[in-house]
């Protein structure tokens, strides 16, 4: 990484120590109740203990406190991201070929156009009730609804990647004398990638919030189970630390959809600068 680059990173890291350092002040000042809102350094001392919980005395390994992955948080998180990524692909997969075909067929567009716009306003949530009576409880109810919070964005930013090629586009390739079938290959689609792909990664986005409002009905496990059973037990740090987890997660997902959308894009005229 170039000094230019090093240096945008570090700015993006200022606003988050100014806020853990102003968190931090308060707790110690006592300005806070430690039990509603903990300090940063218990919240990352529960966050260590969560991802490598300390094992019990063991005079079989002379008496020593031994560190290990006990698996709450690796579990959590792979069985988090299992269902964002069995979901997803079940989403995107549906909405990938039909709004390629809504995007440019007029008369399928005419025929699903207005069912899809009174779906799409519905959030994945308000079918948690169906999910349960239709799947049951565990992982097909959460992959359900994960897969409908996945399939609106793919299939809305496809429609209009489609839908808006720039015709010069279009009456280059008639006036060249492609079929439709070249046109759609050659012409559309490519054009249509960069929509595609902004609906890809908005859509990863939200499967992964649907993932863990669904891990707090549905399973026993996960990154949202584990959020909610510190809320029985008023473990705020324990919440805290799961949020965070969560966040960084998350950034660590975006961060690779861009570095990925930046790779397909190369050739795009908007990544040039």
């Amino acid at each position: 990484m170039t000094n230019h680059t090093w240096r945008q990173s570090a700015v993006g890291f200022v606003v988050p120590v100014v806020i853990i350092a102003l968190w931090q002040a308060c707790a110690m000042l006592g300005w806070v109740n430690p039990q509603v809102l903990p300090s940063p350094l218990a919240v990352m001392s529960k966050l260590i203990e969560y991802a490598l919980p300390l094992a019990p005395y063991d005079p079989a390994v002379g008496g020593r406190l031994a560190w290990y992955f006990s698996g709450e948080l690796l579990h959590d998180t792979m069985g988090s991201m299992y269902r964002v990524v069995v979901g997803f692909l079940i989403g995107a997969g549906l909405a990938l070929p039909l709004g390629l075909s809504m995007g440019s067929s007029r008369v399928m567009y005419a025929w699903l156009n207005p069912l899809m716009q009174v779906l799409r306003p519905i959030p994945p949530i308000a079918y948690i009730p169906l999910s349960i009576l239709w799947f049951g409880l565990g992982n097909a109810p959460a992959v359900f609804l994960i897969a409908l919070g996945a399939f609106f964005p793919v299939l809305v930013n496809t429609i209009a990647g489609v839908r808006q090629v720039d015709s010069i586009y279009i009456r280059a390739a008639r006036n060249l004398g492609v079929n439709r079938r070249t046109m759609f290959v050659r012409v559309m689609l490519p054009a249509a990638v960069p929509y595609i792909l902004s609906g890809v990664r908005i859509g990863i986005g939200t499967a992964f919030i649907v993932v863990i409002v669904s891990e707090m009905i549905a399973v026993n496990n996960g990154l949202g189970f584990r959020i909610l059973e510190a809320r029985e037990y008023f473990w705020s740090d324990k919440i805290i630390a799961g949020m965070i987890s969560i966040g960084l997660l998350g950034l660590a997902i975006d961060f690779g959809m861009n570095k990925l959308n930046n790779h397909l894009l190369r050739w795009h005229r908007g990544l040039e600068s």
